[in-house]
């Protein structure tokens, strides 16, 4: 399995970036290549033409773009469980997202 490239979307992007920490903590762990960042809304697209991420996991409190996202992109994009967003729980969010890329 190649490199996975997990982008996440937030608000402004500082929030996100602790939980990027957690899940490059946990696929280090795991032996998992993966390049995981985080983005604000505003430079989500750009990021998207940039980066080619396999995966697009949106912060709670921009769930609001899910469905233009859906309806622009080609990879998975999902909203991160409410639960494991406010309790960085990057493991859990690390497998959802690789989880959805090897469903596609």
């Amino acid at each position: 399995m190649g490199k996975k490239t997990i982008m996440l979307v937030c608000a402004a992007g500082m929030s996100t970036s602790m939980l990027v920490k957690k899940m490059e903590d946990a696929a280090t762990k795991d032996g998992i290549e993966a390049k995981i960042f985080a983005t604000s809304a505003s430079d989500a697209h750009d990021k998207l033409d940039s980066e080619k991420p396999d995966v697009l996991m949106l912060g709670p409190q921009v769930r609001y773009l899910e469905g233009d996202f859906k309806k622009d992109l080609s990879i998975p994009v999902q909203v991160i469980n409410m639960q494991d967003y406010g309790l960085m729980k990057g493991e859990n969010v690390l497998k959802t997202a690789l989880k959805l890329i090897d469903e596609q």
